[in-house]
């Protein structure tokens, strides 16, 4: 495996590119007093975009950026973007982090400090980690895939190639969207090679056996059948999209950025703990800085391409099969739909299940302090 250093540096050009189109977006009429009930609202899309436009820094954020340690792998024929930051610890674990649709990257630079260096942040130093954040193929900074079949398991080939590749022959893994697949692919192929592994999401298209032999569905479990089949009704537009037509959604989000961030941003303000008001839970400039990054690497289509490429790949469980890996479990509040226990416990060997008061699809992003804290307790033994 070859590892370079890498430097986050867009060129200039690119950017002022971005201006002129945020200047030039033709924008679409709406029903008067409609709101969000279509979609993004035209309002607070129009102010999104000129604050990106007239407001938002991004050579600050590549300074912040800058300040961890980036590299870029070559991991068979594949580019991989990542940080590695090293712990400040007697005995830092290993543990490698995963990102999902529509974040990025971007969504653990708060928590990274927290687990590297705990003493500084009012914690104990022997709970220290080394930790690995990848850039998910098609995603950000990592190669833009150019051939069919990467899927989930696909990738949790390369993320244990990468960590083999950085001397760390056992290690925890942690997830949520498709981050919590990845985790779960690793597991199953190469469980030896993972001390524990922790989920604050269940992969939607993950399903135990049911097939004979196995006990009858629990009220709690047939209802979260019911809401989860209620959710992709009204919810999972999106998904269907991604799943059987990225390469046609790809015209638009590639080509316009107001309709970029519209795609990306209307999922961070369904899926958060905000209660319909975004910018509050996350601020204009977090959002801006991952709607940014989707833009100037042109991966909207390609990160699209996971839900294509895994629904000819689903992660499912055959006769007996079962995540033997000790798991975590942390339930953020407005994380939905989310399984009942007994349903996890039929897929994942679970040792330690948390219900957090509050938080939602993007934990590391929205509570990261929550999160490190899990997380700690979680690998403590491992």
């Amino acid at each position: 495996m070859r590892v370079e250093p890498f430097e986050v540096r867009i060129q200039q050009k690119v950017l002022d590119d971005l201006r002129d189109r945020l200047a030039r977006t033709r924008w679409p009429d709406e029903v008067p007093g409609s709101g969000w009930e279509y979609g993004a609202d035209l309002a607070f899309m129009r102010d999104l975009t000129g604050y990106w436009r007239d407001g938002f820094d991004w050579r600050a954020q590549e300074e912040k950026l800058n300040r961890f340690h980036h590299f870029r792998a070559e991991i068979e024929g594949a580019g991989i973007h990542f940080l590695h930051e090293r712990g400040r610890g007697p005995n830092p674990k290993p543990l490698i982090l995963t990102h999902g649709w529509p974040g990025s990257f971007l969504e653990f630079l708060e928590l990274i400090p927290l687990l590297t260096d705990p003493a500084g942040h009012g914690g104990d130093a022997g709970s220290s980690f080394d930790v690995v954040v990848p850039s998910l193929p098609g995603f950000g900074f990592s190669d833009r895939p150019d051939r069919p079949g990467m899927n989930v398991f696909r990738i949790a080939e390369l993320w244990l190639r990468l960590m083999e590749g950085l001397g760390y022959d056992r290690f925890g893994a942690q997830g949520g969207d498709w981050g919590a697949s990845v985790t779960t692919a690793m597991a199953l192929s190469r469980p030896e090679s993972l001390t524990a592994i922790h989920l604050n999401y269940i992969p939607g298209s993950l399903r135990p056996w049911l097939g004979e032999g196995t006990r009858p569905l629990s009220p709690a479990e047939s209802r979260f059948l019911e809401d989860a089949d209620r959710w992709f009704q009204t919810e999972g537009a999106y998904a269907h999209v991604q799943r059987y037509e990225p390469q046609t959604l790809a015209y638009a989000l590639n080509d316009s950025p107001a309709g970029l961030a519209a795609w990306i941003v209307e999922k961070f303000r369904d899926w958060g703990d905000c209660d319909g008001d975004v910018v509050r839970r996350f601020g204009r400039d977090e959002l801006l800085a991952n709607v940014t990054l989707y833009w100037v690497t042109e991966t909207a289509h390609s990160a699209a391409r996971i839900y294509f490429e895994t629904r000819k790949a689903p992660l499912a469980l055959g006769p007996g099969q079962r995540v033997c890996v000790p798991t975590a479990v942390a339930r953020f509040l407005k994380e939905s739909p989310f399984p009942p226990r007994e349903w996890i416990e039929r897929c994942y060997d679970v040792v330690r299940w948390t219900e957090m008061s509050r938080g939602g699809h993007f934990a590391a992003l929205e509570e990261p302090d929550l999160l490190a804290a899990d997380l700690r307790a979680s690998f403590r033994d491992g």
